[in-house]
């Protein structure tokens, strides 16, 4: 199954397959998902397991498995993080600041069902609002639109966020 042309091929889908697994399981350990991101490892090591002895064992004959196994491994990269990126695993602290629209831009959240926290803040062109939130990153995108509705100018920064305590999801009005 691993001869010719069709081995560096497998190789790479392997390779892909373990890699974007990797990614996953890393963002899950980074999570403190420790039970799942033991699972996700257990499949991860056994598919590499698989790809690397294909590997020993047809390189004399096939060097192009090294191409499959390289070209896998970034791919794998790439589709680990897009499959993260559509997951949304985990939560996101967004911060916000508008220099004039930031009560209704509060306002709006907090109808939209996002716990909002308002403080003060002061830079170069005088005082407003900071507001923060910690939201599912998978209404990431959803708030992010809601606030650019409002003030299309508005900052906006991106922190991941792992809530300790008193984290509940969603406005409380």
């Amino acid at each position: 199954m691993f001869e010719g042309v069709f081995g560096p091929v497998i190789v790479g889908l392997l390779r892909v397959c373990d890699v974007s697994l990797g990614t996953l399981r890393t963002i899950l350990v980074v999570q403190g998902k420790k039970y799942l991101a033991g699972l996700v490892g257990f499949f991860e090591a056994a598919i590499w397991v698989i790809a690397i002895s294909q590997i020993f064992q047809f390189l004399n004959d096939n060097p192009w498995m090294i191409l499959g196994y390289a070209t896998g491994y970034g791919l794998g990269n790439v589709v680990g993080i897009w499959l993260e990126q559509q997951i949304g695993l985990g939560f996101v602290q967004v911060s916000i600041v508008s220099l004039l629209k930031s009560d209704e831009i509060a306002a709006e959240m907090r109808s939209s069902s996002f716990g909002v926290t308002s403080i003060p803040a002061v830079g170069l062109t005088g005082g407003t609002n900071m507001i923060m939130s910690v939201v599912d990153r998978k209404k990431l995108k959803g708030m992010i639109k809601l606030v650019e509705s409002i003030d299309p100018k508005a900052f906006i920064s991106v922190q991941s966020s792992l809530p300790y305590r008193g984290y509940r999801p969603g406005a409380r009005i």
